[in-house]
Parts: C-alpha cells; sequence; structure tokens
C-alpha cells in the first residue's frame, strides 16, 4: 500500500467516493470489495469503514451524488421545444447509464430492496417530474394533474427500458432515445397546447 496522504475529512471522503464509482462502473457490484476500494485509495479498512460502514452504504452515497449530479446537468431551456429538451435529458441519463452499466444494474436489481438507494432514485425521478410539469404547456390549469400522471408514468416506464437495454442491447442508443422521447410525445399530444416538437 502506497503511503497515507493526509487529508481533510471532506477531501478524504470525496476520493473514496471517485474510488468506489470507478470500480462500481467497472464490475458488478458483487465483486467489488470494501478491502479492494481500501487499497486503491491508499487507506486502511478502518478508514474506509469510518467514512462508510458498509459497501451498500458506500454505493448508496456514489449514486447520491450521481443523482445530484444528472439533475445538475438536466438543462430544460423554455426556449427549445420540449422534444429539444427531452432528447437533451435522455441524451445525459444515457452518457451516465453506459458509462455506468454495471453500477445503474446494481441499483436497479441487486439493490433493488435496499431502501436507501431506492429512495434516491425516486426522489430523483421525482425532481424530474416536478421540472419536466415546469416546461409542459398545457391546455388549461386542468390539464396538470393529468400531466403529472403522465410524467410519472413515463419516468418509470425509461427507468425499466433503460436498464431491460443495459443488460441486453436489442436497439441502437439513438433508437431507445428516440422511442422514449416519442413515447411521451405522443402520451402528451392530447393534452398540450402547442405542437410539442415546435418551441
Amino acid at each position: 500500500m502506497p503511503p497515507r496522504r493526509r487529508l481533510a475529512p471532506a477531501d478524504r471522503r470525496a476520493q473514496l467516493l471517485a474510488v468506489g464509482a470507478r470500480l462500481f462502473a467497472a464490475r458488478p457490484y458483487e465483486d467489488v470489495m470494501m478491502e479492494e476500494v481500501a487499497k486503491e485509495a491508499g487507506v486502511s479498512r478502518a478508514l474506509l469503514y469510518r467514512h462508510f460502514p458498509s459497501k451498500q452504504a458506500l454505493f448508496a452515497a456514489i449514486y447520491q451524488q450521481a443523482a445530484d449530479q444528472l439533475l445538475a446537468d438536466t438543462l430544460l431551456d423554455p426556449a427549445d421545444s420540449l422534444e429539444e429538451q427531452l432528447i437533451q435529458g435522455m441524451d445525459v441519463h444515457l452518457d451516465y447509464f453506459t458509462a455506468n452499466r454495471n453500477a445503474v444494474l446494481a441499483a436497479n436489481r441487486v439493490l433493488a430492496g435496499d431502501p436507501v438507494v431506492q429512495s434516491i432514485m425516486a426522489n430523483e425521478l421525482d425532481a424530474l417530474r416536478t421540472r419536466l410539469l415546469a416546461v409542459v404547456p398545457f391546455t388549461d390549469a386542468g390539464a396538470r394533474e393529468a400531466v403529472s400522471a403522465v410524467l410519472k408514468s413515463w419516468l418509470v416506464f425509461v427507468q425499466v427500458l433503460c436498464v431491460d437495454w443495459l443488460t441486453q442491447e436489442t436497439c441502437t442508443r439513438t433508437q431507445l432515445r428516440d422511442t422514449c422521447v416519442g413515447a411521451l410525445l405522443g402520451a402528451l399530444r392530447p393534452l398540450l397546447a402547442e405542437d410539442p416538437t415546435h418551441a
């Protein structure tokens, strides 16, 4: 083990998250050992466990960081059409999904019963729904609840479809993205005040 560099607690935590994220992206969840994370970070197992008491806790912190970054990178620009905004958001998420296939599959399958990880995903989907709701041009105020329900169902549809695609790529990434975007535009069209493909 290389000599351990002294870091402030916040910097050490950030380093451990970065090492963990790289390992969870590279290999299936069950193949990543906490001892390996400690070794790669150049710290003792005791120090790693002081920051993260379990592998699940480390993974949850990594996934929370990823969810926060995905939300930050999903730019819903009202100057763009709804279709363009959806394409941008899907591209951001698909970039992460393809680069972190093992981590995404772990969160959705291996840790499907973990309440912390599931809460992180649910909170991100809720945040995305709220933000999308703010940019969808309703026909009238009464359509808000219907649009919200469509968005909630669509986000679950996208989640399931993307996880299946990561397991077995039955179509191209572009086809996957366009299928997801087209599904929402088709479902929303009767509720919108204008053509969603035009700004």
